[in-house]
């Protein structure tokens, strides 16, 4: 039986840890922040702080990808996400009936999954590992460094566990780096000749969010589209456990007219434009506005350079990998997914051969996932030069077609069934573009659809009408 080291007790980490132990690995779970509180979603929320994880009061969404893995997988979890108040929550059922899209369709509960707030579904996947046979959790414990033994191969440093704060050293066969964003392991790598290939998109969003709840146990009715563009800012409504739910706008870290948005009374001014009905802001409010910027863009994150791994005996899952721009909610999706492909990888190489187990889980990183952040780093690069342009009071314009197809898409959804699904089946990380939207023949349908359309087909304020409301005029 191997020992596998998992850094980071956040929903990547925890899903790697059960996938493995699932597999018969020994895992030991090492995590800088304390144990969560016991009660139920209302003192987690309250009472657990998590200082190593700057976006865990911020709204979270596991995708319908996600959600599938994680209820084929570990159904119990499931039930323990329940038990805290999750809610059932489809992607698309606020689509039903509008327009012409129709209603229902068999197979639309492919857009299932539960509706939670961070605190509460990292909870129930933390209690879920903790009575799962294998995994040992670690709480306050931070990691100060690696140790390294004898080369992998190649010449390269072989890792074989880590340094804690107080000088213990825990050892192991493999050690996964799933600490996030901040992840320090990629200095610690360089500090022993072996950092990893980093390509970084300087984006820079800034993120303004505020949690309510219902104190009527009515909650705000489906809106129909989960992600709204508007000239300058994004909008995303969340729903949440125990009859909770936030709403977030997104600007340019560039945007600094827009900084007021920090203030709770100017954020319901604004927020209140773009509600698809009062109650999505008027609920009772259970915090300030939450504001998240400087997260230093995106970034991906390789282990393997021409050919050869940097170092063996470690590799690195979800945002520790790679990060997206949270707008779109697949973070966590995305960890789920990556820990899965470290267990397929696992079971076709192990980890006597660390140097294959490298180079076979970065082919497969590359194969699956990294086509994904491509495209959604050079969507950011192309919103932040079209938000730019509308602060000039400019309109955007480019020649790359990617971007073209995509404003065609946004239009094209709200109009065509087929269009709808195809396109929530790629935003839930359900299948691929390939798979949902060319080999479905939608790709015509699309460009005709979108043709002519206006660039923001949901109605909303202009820039200037957003500014003059936010300054109470």
């Amino acid at each position: 039986m191997d020992h596998v080291l998992v850094l980071g007790a956040g929903p990547t980490g925890l899903m790697t840890a059960l996938m493995l132990a699932a597999d018969g690995q020994r895992v030991t779970v090492l995590d800088r922040d304390p144990s969560p509180p016991q009660g139920g979603a209302a003192q987690l929320w309250s009472d657990w702080k998590r200082p190593g994880v700057r976006q865990f009061s911020l709204p979270h969404l596991l995708l319908p990808g996600g959600f599938r893995l994680l209820a084929a997988e570990f159904p119990a979890a499931v039930e323990r996400l329940t038990d805290l108040g999750a809610s059932p929550y489809n992607l698309i059922a606020g689509t039903w009936g509008v327009g012409e899209l129709g209603g229902r369709r068999p197979g639309d509960d492919r857009f299932d999954t539960l509706a939670a707030r961070r605190p509460v579904l990292e909870a129930a996947l933390l209690a879920e590992a903790g009575a799962t046979p294998g995994i040992t959790i670690r709480r306050d414990t931070q990691v100060t460094g690696l140790l390294v033994g004898h080369t992998g191969g190649a010449g390269r440093p072989r890792v074989t566990g880590v340094r804690v704060l107080g000088g213990e050293q825990v050892e192991a066969d493999l050690v996964v780096d799933a600490m996030g964003r901040r992840s320090p392991v990629s200095a610690m790598l360089a500090d022993i000749g072996a950092a990893p290939h980093e390509e970084r998109v300087e984006t820079g969003f800034r993120y303004y969010a505020r949690f309510f709840r219902s104190t009527d146990g009515v909650m705000p009715r489906k809106t129909p589209w989960q992600i709204c563009h508007h000239e300058s800012v994004t909008v995303v409504p969340f729903a949440g456990d125990s009859h909770t739910w936030a709403m977030g706008i997104a600007t340019s870290g560039r945007d600094q007219e827009l900084r007021v948005l920090g203030n709770e009374d100017v954020w319901q001014r604004a927020a209140k434009l773009y509600a698809t009905e009062d109650r999505w802001v008027e609920g009772e409010p259970l915090t300030g506005v939450h504001v998240m910027g400087g997260t230093g863009g995106v970034y991906r994150r390789r282990f393997v350079v021409d050919e050869l791994p940097v170092a063996t005996g470690i590799v690195a899952v979800g945002d520790a990998w790679a990060a997206t721009n949270p707008t779109f909610g697949m973070g966590m999706t995305l960890g789920f997914k990556h820990a899965a492909l470290l267990r397929e990888t696992l079971r076709m190489v192990g980890t006597d051969d660390p140097l294959e187990l490298a180079v076979r889980f970065d082919a497969a990183t590359e194969e699956h996932l990294a086509p994904l952040w491509k495209n959604l780093a050079a969507w950011d690069r192309h919103r932040l030069a079209e938000i730019d342009a509308e602060m000039r009071g400019e309109s955007y314009t480019t020649d790359d077609p990617a971007w073209h197809q995509r404003i065609a898409l946004e239009t094209a959804r709200r109009k065509d069934p087929d269009v709808l699904r195809g396109s929530s089946e790629v935003g839930c990380l359900l299948a691929t573009p390939e798979e949902a939207l060319v080999k479905a023949g939608l790709m015509g349908k699309i460009a005709k659809l979108g043709a002519g359309a206006p660039r923001y087909p949901d109605l909303g304020p202009t820039r200037l009408e957003l500014l003059a409301a936010i300054a109470g005029n």
